[in-house]
């Protein structure tokens, strides 16, 4: 018998455990939370060179340098209210680690962290931003943010520990903060030594790792969108972050009683169509009383017994008059739940909501908002749209203005598409959905029917986020055939967008990523790939998101041209949320004619297309009254 020539012997082939690093780069770039929450965090995953740093009493001012890196450590990620451990300093030659209540005596320290000439290096600058503010520091001269860098170099990488984003850069002498203070129950503040070190090793690794950052961004011609928009606009997010928005507590409690009278009116009608009591919220409760008691056809059933989903009883909606009251009732229920006492939760003891804006997170790269969320409030329910009711202006006198794209991104598609009827149509200020029906059904302006333009203005938006064939029909209630006939004729009638779509998919199957009009890229790993239902999302990920980021990237440039606007021109009123499309301000009623036509000329005018952005403004005493 022949010997197999294996070299390697049994003591080689001994399991030592996985490669925490590599297995934390890995879950990380996949997104597998639950299983990175299971790491065994404690444990040091790799040996970290010697690092000499000083622990400050006091700061002398001689040791302030220009191109320092500066920490401020936080307890954890709510910084309007978490404890401020300190702040940490690098230099080329030097790390310095300056106790909290050394920060805040230190009018040396205020000085050059005030100073806008004097360039510093830092992690999250939006974040730091706010948190010194709760001090009465007004950080400037921020020269980088690590954050902001390694996002946009990659926006699929959801890091938010430093540790991460640095081992990304091959660099790991730093620990993740699970590490050093534990999670859950067992979370807490280490001893001054460990928390010390810490400190001095983030800011000695944002101060190594930034000239790798910096080199890639330029590598990918990334730097003007980091340095012109995202690093500019981390300030102005950390800003209105800090000034929050007012929130009138009598006014939610007063819808949370209002909400609950009807919820009960709602749930008696549900008993009595069902002709008895049970768990409106169970959905095995549930299911047994429309498909079994009632009789309604199951469309969907899962391991667990029938389907109610949304998706499904919107299907049974007009089969039985339960239907209706089942839907309201969990709009009703969730309003209530998530918008009226989840935020009463969330008003800070100055009678504001503070929001943290997540300036890193989405790919396309949108803001979205936490803690509590502003971005999500519904407004389909005039329930919904009441909510807006309990925000309002911080001062008396005071008075709300919200200014709004109108339909930015069917701009930006005109505009990357160069489609000449698209074009001519927001050059014209013609109503596009009603011109789109016209082309599509071949009728007059005039001849186009509320149907025509309702079906028009789904496929309009459709386009834009990558709509199937399948996915209009649902949204229409048509046949899959005659929405993709619909698809058909659109396209036929915007040939430009035609190729806009076939060569953007194109080029993204080159490069294997696709970018908006200010170069933000997003990868494409399944563009190419042989699944076709991985291939196809990605094909309509390639179509629509150079649209949304472009969108994201108009309104952003817009809210640093709008702050520096209001420093220009000396006005009191300020910028105090973004909602996608929208800004929200806050103004003395003085100057409220001066801001109504600076807004909308500022907005118009952030971002140069071949058609025209066009902005609807209005105002009111609170938020709701805008519309």
């Amino acid at each position: 018998m022949n010997k197999a020539p294996v070299e390697v012997s049994i003591d080689e082939l001994d399991y030592a455990g996985p490669d925490q690093d590599e297995l934390v780069r890995i879950w990380n770039e996949l997104a597998f939370k639950s299983l990175l929450e299971k790491l065994d965090y404690t444990a040091e995953a790799t040996e970290k060179e010697d690092l000499n740093f000083e622990v400050l009493e006091t700061v002398d001012a001689s040791l302030l340098e220009d191109g320092m890196a500066v920490h401020l450590e936080l307890y954890d990620e709510h910084y309007h209210s978490c404890d401020l451990l300190g702040v940490s300093l690098a230099s080329e030659k030097a790390t310095y680690v300056i106790p909290m209540e050394v920060v805040v005596e230190s009018d040396a320290l205020k000085a050059w962290l005030e100073d806008a000439s004097a360039t510093k290096y830092m992690s999250d600058s939006k974040a730091a931003t706010a948190a010194f503010l709760r001090k009465g520091i007004k950080i400037d001269g921020v020269d980088f943010d690590l954050m902001l860098g390694a996002y946009i170099v990659n926006p699929s990488l959801k890091y938010t520990d430093l540790a991460d984003i640095v081992r990304e850069y091959g660099y790991s002498d730093v620990s993740t903060n699970e590490q050093v203070y534990g999670k859950g129950a067992k979370k807490k503040v280490p001893e001054a030594a460990d928390l010390n070190e810490h400190m001095a090793r983030k800011a000695r690794a944002i101060f190594n790792v930034r000239p790798v950052v910096v080199k890639k961004l330029e590598e990918n011609e990334q730097f003007d969108l980091y340095d012109k928009l995202e690093l500019p606009l981390a300030k102005v997010l950390g800003q209105m972050e800090s000034l929050g928005v007012k929130v009138d507590r009598g006014q939610l409690a007063d819808m949370g009683v209002e909400l609950k009278r009807k919820l009960g009116m709602i749930e008696q009608e549900i008993y009595s169509l069902a002709g008895q009591e049970f768990n409106i919220n169970s959905p095995k409760q549930l299911g047994v009383i429309l498909f079994e008691q009632l009789g309604l056809p199951a469309i969907k059933k899962t391991k667990t017994g029938y389907s109610t989903a949304a998706d499904v009883l919107e299907k049974l909606e007009g089969k039985h008059e339960i239907i209706h009251h089942i839907l309201m009732y969990r709009q009703l229920g969730k309003l209530l739940s998530t918008y009226i006492e989840g935020l009463l939760k969330e008003i800070h003891e100055d009678g504001k909501v503070h929001t943290r804006f997540q300036q890193a997170l989405t790919t396309t790269g949108r803001l979205s908002s936490t803690n509590p969320n502003l971005q999500n409030i519904p407004v389909r329910l005039e329930e919904g749209r009441k909510i807006r009711k309990a925000f309002v202006p911080s001062q008396p006198g005071w008075v709300m203005v919200a200014a709004d794209y109108s339909q930015i991104e069917l701009r930006v598609l005109a505009h990357m598409s160069k489609d000449e009827s698209l074009i001519e149509a927001f050059q014209s200020d013609l109503d596009i959905h009603t011109k789109t029906a016209s082309d599509v059904f071949n009728v007059s302006l005039e001849e186009v029917t509320s149907d025509m333009r309702r079906a028009a203005k789904a496929v309009n938006f459709g386009i834009v986020y990558g709509i199937s064939d399948y996915g209009l029909s649902q949204n229409l209630n048509i046949t899959r055939k005659e929405a993709a006939d619909f698809i058909e004729r659109y396209l036929a009638s915007f040939p430009g967008v035609q190729g806009y779509m076939t060569s953007i998919v194109e080029q993204a199957k080159k490069d294997g990523f696709v970018t908006t009009l200010m170069n933000r890229r997003r990868y494409l790993p399944d563009i190419n790939s042989s699944n076709f239902n991985l291939r196809s999302f990605a094909e309509r990920t390639a179509m629509n998101t150079p649209i949304q980021g472009s969108a994201a990237d108009v309104i952003k440039q817009a809210m640093i041209e709008m702050d520096i606007a209001l420093e220009r021109e000396g006005l009191q009123s300020k910028m105090i949320l973004q909602v996608h499309d929208e800004l929200i301000f806050e103004a003395p009623a003085e100057e409220l004619e001066k801001l109504m036509e600076l807004v909308p000329e500022v907005m118009e005018s952030a971002v140069k297309l071949n058609v025209p952005l066009k902005v609807d403004i209005a105002s009111g005493d609170t938020w709701y009254d805008t519309k």
